[in-house]
């Protein structure tokens, strides 16, 4: 519509313009210049500009033709149209005026009623000021002993005890429950805060708390230890359900070491009289409140002295399994918290240290096996009393023995129960010592008696009485002392005073017989006692270093009757004097050429000692077997024999040797033209090392 509004208007510009009508030039340039203004003007308007946007967009809003009736009247049109709207906001803003009268008018009232009130209230602060004052202060007053009394409160609660709950902790009239365990805990506290009140300004509220809270807990330990000492006269160890409440009460004393400590000596003290009532009564059938028991007793029925020794001991080791397994339901099940409770204590009371400074540390395992054996001592003291009249009243060193190494046994029975530190080892040491002494001035005693006795070998070479009483006596010590032995460790040394005691002197009295015999008698001799003691001594592996040294000397007499053999071998068989010929000669031609001028090798000697060797040969063995006949291994006398034959068979071949080299010399130098040549030594002594080796296989 823009678009046909300028070229409406532009139409009749042109037809102006142009116009023949035109009255002069003059005004024809002025017009034109006025025209190429306006154009040039309109021409470089901007139609993106806002204004003249919003200037066609209302011309187009009104319908606005281009014309010359419409150009000349918008001018008037919208100046009328501005007076009418300059003349409603006159009038509007005269409404406006008028309601601003009201409002000054309504201000002012107000203005005078706000003094009016502010009078009003001055007069009211006047009169209310010292009650509201004094009303603030009360209210701060109220609220410090609101405060004051929340603190007294908080104090009471954690810092005091009610009368009911002293009287819980302190009274022995009221029973040890959990009730007292818990006010018992409180106290503990209320007695560990105070050093949060001691460390105020004003000290003397704290000194009086930790005093009264000290008095509460030195009443209810005393309590708890006098409750402690009476439950132990009644505790039954036998029941494997021992109270709870006394577990807890011995964690609970223990951060008294001292009360503790009393408390245990005292339990120590009553189970020492009640193990020793119930020991007395398993000897005799009654106890010391003359009560007969259902048991038969242990001196009625076990008649045998190393079955009644052996009894009482399997008694005592019984019962302190027994009264281990009941005490460490006590101790070590809360060994880590009676450990703790001494600790605290120890830090409480630090004058209870040692004087070296070193921490006494509570080992529950220790505790448990020093207040077994102390609870055990009065076993113990009639245990020995018992084994000693034994030990004493006879004079069997076997029955000695057997009750040492069963002593011994139970010794190492109780170190592993009891430890190593326990004092009742040092009584099974005592008694063990015991045993070992009268064993060994019995058998010294014995071996006094069988000195006499030693006079001769027997005619058989066997080994004499009284070496087969003490083997066979040895053979019963060596037994027990293999059943009783509990550990590998210095198992050998542990026998040898035994072999010492019972094998030397016999061994020693053997070897005096055996020096009054000539040979082999003695050498046989020897053997067959050694082997009887090996035989002896051989299946037990703590024997085994003796054994070994036996088996040597047997090899040395061995050796010596294989010499005895040769001996015969050679002195028999004529042998002996070709050797003896031929020591003499050596491997040279020169020395080998003597030989058949020796007087032993000379023909008629030569012929002698063949004859001589083929008399012997065929029963060679037999015979010189015969000369061992008394030795009791057979294995052994063939193994000698063998032995001393290979070396016999040695010596012939070397005299053959000698033979066959002179021999071969002498042929040599022999004329070979002679029709009849002298007869060789060989000749006169035909046997060969091969004959000889197979006649005395």
């Amino acid at each position: 519509m823009s678009a046909g509004y300028f070229q409406d208007r532009s139409t009749p510009a042109s037809q102006d313009v142009f116009s023949p009508a035109s009255p002069s030039i003059g005004i024809t340039s002025r017009g034109a210049n006025a025209l190429s203004s306006r154009i040039t003007s309109v021409l470089s308007a901007s139609y993106a500009d806002l204004e003249i946007r919003n200037a066609l967009e209302t011309l187009d809003s009104r319908g606005v033709q281009n014309s010359a009736e419409t150009r000349r009247q918008i001018r008037l049109d919208v100046q009328k149209e501005v007076i009418q709207c300059n003349g409603e906001i006159v009038k509007d803003f005269g409404e406006v005026a008028e309601q601003l009268k009201r409002i000054g008018a309504a201000i002012s009232s107000l203005n005078k009623y706000c003094s009016d009130m502010r009078d009003h209230i001055r007069a009211a602060n006047r009169d209310t000021g010292p009650v509201l004052e004094e009303a603030n202060s009360l209210m701060s007053q109220k609220k410090q002993v609101e405060t004051k009394q929340q603190i007294l409160g908080a104090f009471k609660s954690h810092f005091l005890i009610t009368e009911d709950e002293s009287t819980v902790l302190t009274s022995t009239a009221e029973p040890v429950n959990e009730e007292f365990f818990q006010t018992l805990t409180r106290v503990k506290k209320i007695h560990h805060d105070c050093e949060v009140l001691l460390g105020t300004e004003d000290q003397r509220l704290g000194l009086e708390v930790l005093e009264q809270s000290s008095k509460q807990l030195n009443a209810a330990f005393q309590k708890l230890y006098r409750w402690i000492q009476r439950e132990f006269k009644t505790l039954d160890l036998e029941n494997p359900q021992i109270n709870a409440s006394v577990r807890r009460s011995l964690r609970v004393l223990a951060e008294r070491p001292t009360l503790f400590q009393s408390c245990l000596d005292f339990f120590a003290e009553a189970r020492e009289n009640i193990l020793s009532d119930s020991f007395y009564a398993a000897l005799t059938g009654s106890t010391s409140d003359t009560q007969n028991l259902a048991t038969k007793p242990i001196e009625f029925q076990a008649h045998d002295p190393l079955r009644y020794v052996g009894d009482m001991l399997a008694w005592a080791h019984s019962a302190t399994v027994s009264e281990r397994e009941a005490l460490e339901v006590l101790f070590i099940s809360d060994g880590d918290e009676i450990k703790r409770s001494i600790q605290a204590g120890l830090e409480s009371d630090p004058w209870l240290r040692r004087s070296d400074g070193d921490e006494i540390v509570f080992d529950g395992k220790k505790a448990l096996n020093q207040l077994v054996s102390r609870d055990l001592t009065g076993v113990a003291r009639l245990l020995r009393q018992r084994t000693e009249q034994v030990i004493q009243s006879h004079e069997d060193a076997t029955l000695a023995y057997k009750i040492a190494n069963l002593i011994g046994f139970y010794k190492n029975t109780f170190a592993k129960l009891l430890g190593t530190d326990s004092e009742v080892l040092a009584l099974f040491g005592t008694l063990e010592g015991s045993a070992m002494r009268q064993f060994r001035g019995n058998m010294r005693d014995h071996v006094a008696s069988v000195q006499s006795e030693l006079a001769v070998a027997p005619a058989d070479l066997s080994p004499p009485d009284f070496l087969e009483e003490a083997l066979q006596m040895l053979g019963v010590l060596a037994k027990s002392y293999d059943t009783s032995i509990t550990t590998v460790d210095d198992q050998e040394n542990g026998f040898q005073p035994v072999l010492a005691e019972t094998l030397d002197p016999f061994l020693s009295g053997c070897e005096n017989l055996f020096k009054g015999l000539p040979q082999p008698d003695s050498d046989i001799f020897a053997i067959n006692c050694l082997i009887s003691a090996k035989v002896v001594l051989s299946p037990y592996s703590f024997t085994s270093e003796r054994a070994s040294e036996m088996d040597d000397t047997i090899s040395e007499h061995a050796t010596n009757l294989v010499d005895y053999q040769h001996q015969y071998f050679t002195y028999t068989s004529g042998l002996n004097t070709l050797l003896e010929a031929l020591s003499s000669i050596t491997d040279s031609a020169e020395s080998l050429k003597t030989i058949p001028d020796l007087e032993a090798f000379k023909p008629e000697a030569l012929v002698a000692a063949s004859q001589q060797l083929d008399e012997f040969l065929p029963s060679a063995l037999i015979d010189a077997s015969e000369n061992l006949k008394r030795l009791r291994n057979r294995n052994m006398i063939q193994d000698i024999t063998e032995e001393a034959a290979g070396r016999f068979c040695e010596d012939f071949e070397l005299v053959e040797s000698k033979i066959l080299a002179a021999d071969d010399l002498l042929y040599n130098d022999n004329d070979s033209e002679e029709e009849d040549p002298a007869p060789g030594l060989r000749d006169m002594f035909p046997r060969t090392s091969g004959e000889i080796r197979v006649l005395l296989s």
